[in-house]
């Protein structure tokens, strides 16, 4: 089993997609904060990687051993295997085989996996392509879902807690695309700068109007000065005095 050097983290991505890995690793340069050049970076070039064959198997822990990556990237791994992925029984080995792989050379697995049709309705681990194995075999699981327009990320740990689910967006870094985490949530409404504007900020969330005790209270100001400030707001036709208490006068 041959493997082309690239810029050099221990990463081998195994498959049928070679082309494709060193395109998204260019672009992964152009994109990402790590010096790429400061890590040892390796592609398996075999056309073909069948992890349910004796000899595969065999060749990619010789590689293993021979690289000592820090990371084995699987992707996908419906293409370096010919088991049925719904029988356990056919899982369940290959998947142990990993373990063994992971455990003898300390190197972390990442498989990709993929989730099984019209599963959106099902939690993440359960919407797993294949046997129930898959979603027990691994210590962390990221799962990629679309809701819609969006994306989300959530993850799981075996022994550890579970992150709050993520909402990413693939951007686009000139020639380059990445994921990024989407913040998207609506910025904070600036502080009232004045009594007066805190007096109609107050009003204008109300769904009736006010009375004169119950805006003093949310207004957390002296009786007397809110007496000063609710006639000069009157006066300027900002507000209005109905059925015994204050809205603003657009409403």
């Amino acid at each position: 089993m041959t493997a082309t050097r690239k810029m050099g983290v221990g990463i081998i991505g195994c498959g049928s997609i070679s082309g494709i890995y060193l395109k998204n690793l260019a672009q992964f340069r152009s994109t990402s904060v790590v010096a790429l050049a400061d890590l040892d970076i390796q592609v398996i070039t075999v056309p073909i990687l069948r992890l349910d064959l004796e000899a595969d198997r065999r060749n990619l822990a010789e590689t293993v051993a021979r690289l000592q990556p820090r990371l084995l990237i699987l992707d996908p791994f419906v293409r370096l295997h010919r088991i049925d992925e719904n029988a356990s029984g056919e899982v369940a080995p290959l998947l142990a085989y990993l373990r063994e792989l992971q455990r003898r050379h300390g190197v972390a697995v990442l498989v990709v996996h993929h989730a099984r049709k019209g599963g959106g309705g099902m939690r993440a681990g359960q919407a797993l392509r294949g046997s129930s194995e898959f979603h027990a075999w691994g210590d962390s699981n990221l799962y990629l879902r679309r809701d819609g327009d969006d994306l989300s990320l959530s993850v799981e740990h075996r022994a550890a807690a579970a992150l709050s689910p993520m909402t990413i967006e693939l951007a686009q870094r000139g020639d380059a695309l990445a994921l990024e985490v989407a913040d998207r949530r609506e910025p904070p409404a600036p502080a009232p700068s004045s009594l007066d504007d805190r007096i109609m900020a107050v009003l204008a969330e109300a769904t009736q109007p006010l009375p004169f005790a119950e805006l003093r209270a949310l207004c957390r100001v002296r009786a007397a000065t809110l007496h000063e400030r609710i006639g000069a707001l009157a006066a300027a036709s900002r507000i209005v005095k109905i059925d015994g208490g204050y809205r603003p006068a657009d409403r």
